[in-house]
């Protein structure tokens, strides 16, 4: 099983532990202690066979003051030797140096950047593959040029920005009854840009269009 859980707001180790609980469906006592929440992840991680552990928004440990960052490094590097499976941190490469820093954790690391998409076939079977899982009860075809391109328009083809862009029309063809995403699906007025980013480069976009 892949266990993954997102970084807290700040890089505490209760806290830490505190959303890996979270993401194993067993949320525990807010005043255990951190010795306690740390034993109970151990606990249900080799439980349930865990085979890799994901921490996406790893660059929320920037947050933190150096003492707070270097905990955090400390629990990660635990982690990694106590549980011996694959550990995979994603985030900006700002958090990538932070990670780096640490010489324990620089040579068990391999950095890897994800390039952003263009359009092209391997784009389209992103799509066509995220098509194929929503939980929708209509077919969507994701993979027309006509979506391929206004997706890239909005996403700026970030991975991030693709993945919470088709969630939000995903969800909202449940709301509306459609059950099944097309090109109006992202050109609706009611659509909200589910990150700061995309409205951020829509406003740019359409600054430029303005002034052509």
């Amino acid at each position: 099983r892949v266990v993954a859980m997102q970084m807290p707001a700040e890089p505490l180790e209760r806290d830490v532990y505190g959303e890996l609980l979270n993401a194993l469906g067993a949320p525990g006592p807010t005043n255990d202690s951190s010795y306690r929440l740390k034993e109970v992840c151990r606990s249900l991680l080799r439980r349930m066979s865990a085979r890799m552990l994901v921490i996406d928004e790893i660059h929320a440990m920037l947050a933190g003051s150096f003492r707070q960052q270097r905990i955090f490094l400390n629990v990660i590097r635990f982690l990694a030797n106590d549980l011996k499976i694959p550990l995979i941190c994603a985030g900006t490469d700002l958090a990538r140096q932070a990670l780096l820093t640490d010489p324990q954790l620089a040579e068990r690391f391999e950095a890897f950047h994800l390039p952003r998409w263009s359009d092209d076939r391997h784009f389209g079977q992103l799509l066509s593959s995220l098509g194929s899982i929503l939980p929708l009860r209509r077919p969507s075809e994701l993979a027309t040029a006509a979506i391929r391109r206004r997706v890239l328009e909005m996403t700026d083809g970030v991975t991030m920005r693709i993945f919470r862009l088709i969630e939000t029309v995903a969800v909202e063809a449940i709301r509306d009854g459609s059950e099944s995403i097309d090109e109006g699906s992202f050109t609706s007025d009611d659509l909200v840009l589910p990150l700061v980013a995309m409205t951020l480069e829509a406003e740019r976009q359409l600054q430029r269009r303005i002034m052509r």
